[in-house]
């Protein structure tokens, strides 16, 4: 039986029984279309007040029959010709209650994203009105640029050459470098909701645009709905998402995402409503991360954070299930198509969660040799695109790289660095935090964050020219809290300072205690700041010279095993030892401290 597409619910039998028969006309070659056809498309409009559409191959046959809703008809993907210098091969006749033939911004969008032979539209009042017609008249550098011609006779629109039109324009479309910019980045649009709490909407849309560039998308619009609560079946209210299937027409966007987690069932939902792929912010920040691993550790990190992202939604994506690591949200260093059975996910998870564990137990070693000599280690932790590894960059001359993106880096990075004092001490780079922030991410990377669980000394860095500082520290705070390293000593250190001329601004954020308002590509108080990690480690280190008698030289092997040795020199008068201790320790070792009786 052959298939009608749109919406066919409350149609009658009888009627939907005269779109089935449409499948059986046939048009001439090289004609546009034939009179009985428009008549019998004509018919069916006035008895539902509804667009009816067809498409027609080359060989003059219907190929699809499609019915709208009362505004519109959503118009099914073609089999026709790939090539993007060739058109289809299948042209377009639908119907416009009304009367008016005149393309809309839908029609032509549909044009360009088809690429049609040719999108006519029929005026349909008391009878048929009037046909207007657009074509592909050539490309730009990253989209086709299209002609429209009408209104015109249905006799005028019947004789038109349809053979030396799709001839021409094709000669059009020969360029061999033809629309490289539009096969490498995909057209988003996005979607938010507003809540009572949290962050402003269009905050959280500009950030999130921020990240669909980074991950290499064209933002083409955003959309933004306040609700108390999400819809269980479409996040969004079902109104709203018949706006934005007639918004992505329009501005052919081909990528649909959304600011907030979807679940499953919501996502197939949405991909089938709006017949494009539909992903949200967790699965965003998953590409990213994907694109951005460089080291082993990294890349099996991402890779797991994906795999427990997507093994719920097997059964549940759409659209994104067909493409084999076909753009944002797809790809990964690990798996490259999501065609893959539970089986093999979980058997590749716990592969990778063994690996990582493995990887975990040799940083445990290092750490465990830099506790034993008692360097102090500080971790530089903060919103993405704070300034993290530019400050790292200047304290210890560090090569890392440091761009304004979002997520510029991922892999964590210790150096050694001096202080004035002459005493070093280890400073690691973290992967940068943001709101909603994957939980799968945060699982995946719990390893490497434990360099912050580890550290003596967090340094909050903060993008004090943000606008929204305070909810971006406050997204800091929530990750440190699931962490468990919300309690340890922190030094705030407000960045980009040399961008802000307000002293008040100034003033009101260093009222918070442990903080200093600093520039890491000026230099800005960076010394100030030194000086404040130091005071800070006199508390947790302290210097001793130690004069052992011969007759406790066995106290050495135990400064040995527990503290750092610097330097030991046997004197007549005694062993000599220059060492570093835990507070606590040189409790226990100062009677030997020199100078002391």
């Amino acid at each position: 039986m052959p298939e009608i597409y749109g919406e066919t619910t409350g149609i009658k039998k009888n009627i939907l029984d005269e779109l089935e028969q449409l499948y059986e006309f046939t048009v001439p070659f090289g004609q546009t279309v034939t009179k009985e056809l428009t008549e019998a498309m004509a018919a069916i409009t006035s008895m539902l007040n509804r667009e009816v559409a067809v498409y027609v191959n080359r060989r003059g046959s219907v190929v699809q029959v499609a019915v709208g809703d009362t505004r519109t008809v959503s118009l099914p993907a073609t089999d026709g010709r790939r090539a993007l210098n060739r058109l289809s091969g299948i042209r377009c006749i639908h119907t416009h209650p009304g009367g008016d033939s005149r393309l809309s911004n839908v029609d032509l969008s549909s044009l360009k994203a088809m690429r049609f032979d040719m999108m006519a539209a029929i005026g349909v009042s008391a009878g048929i009105e009037e046909i207007s017609f657009g074509f592909i008249s050539g490309h730009t550098a990253d989209s086709y640029s299209v002609g429209t011609v009408g209104p015109l006779s249905l006799t005028d629109f019947i004789q038109l050459d349809l053979g030396y039109l799709t001839n021409q324009m094709e000669r059009q479309l020969e360029s061999k470098d033809i629309l490289s910019n539009i096969a490498q980045s995909e057209k988003a649009l996005l979607v938010g909701v507003e809540r009572q709490s949290g962050w402003d909407v269009d905050d959280s849309l500009h950030e999130l645009a921020q990240l669909a560039e980074t991950a290499g998308a064209e933002i083409a619009g955003s959309v933004w709905q306040k609700r108390s609560r999400p819809d269980p079946a479409f996040f969004i209210g079902r109104g709203k998402v018949q706006e934005i299937s007639i918004m992505r027409q329009e501005i052919n966007a081909d990528l649909i995402i959304f600011d907030d987690e979807l679940s499953p069932a919501q996502q197939r939902n949405l991909e089938q409503a709006l017949g494009s792929k539909v992903i949200d912010r967790p699965a965003l920040i998953l590409d990213i991360f994907a694109q951005r691993a460089r080291s082993h550790a990294g890349k099996l990190q991402v890779e797991l954070a994906q795999l427990k992202y997507n093994l719920p939604r097997l059964g549940g994506q759409g659209l994104v299930l067909s493409r084999l690591g076909g753009g944002i949200g797809t790809r990964g260093p690990g798996e490259t198509k999501l065609e893959v059975d539970r089986r093999r996910i979980r058997s590749r998870i716990s592969e990778i969660e063994q690996e990582i564990e493995y990887l975990k137990k040799q940083r445990q070693l290092h750490r465990e040799r830099r506790q034993a000599a008692r360097i102090p280690t500080a971790a530089l932790v903060g919103y993405t695109n704070a300034g993290k590894s530019t400050l790292l960059n200047k304290l210890t001359a560090a090569d890392v790289l440091a761009e304004d993106k979002l997520f510029a880096t991922l892999d964590p990075t210790t150096r050694r660095t001096k202080l004035a004092s002459g005493k070093e001490f280890l400073l690691t780079d973290t992967v940068g935090f943001i709101q909603k922030l994957p939980h799968q991410l945060v699982a995946a990377f719990r390893g490497t964050l434990e360099e912050v669980l580890q550290a003596d000394l967090l340094l909050h860095i903060i993008d004090a020219s943000h606008p929204q500082y305070e909810q971006q520290s406050e997204a800091v705070y929530q990750v440190l809290r699931e962490l468990g390293a919300d309690t340890k000593p922190v030094i705030t250190v407000f960045n980009k300072i040399d961008k802000i001329d307000s002293l008040p601004v100034q003033e009101r954020m260093l009222r918070q205690p442990g903080s200093i308002a600093a520039s890491a590509v000026t230099g800005i108080n960076l010394d100030k700041l030194l000086g404040m990690i130091e005071d800070h480690f006199r508390a947790i280190v302290v210097d001793a010279m130690l004069l052992v008698p011969y007759d406790d030289s066995g106290l050495i092997s135990k400064l040995y095993d527990s503290a750092a040795v610097n330097n030991i020199e046997y004197k007549p008068e005694g062993i000599s030892i220059s060492v570093a201790l835990t507070p606590e320790q040189f409790a226990r070792y100062q009677k030997y401290a020199a100078g002391d009786e």
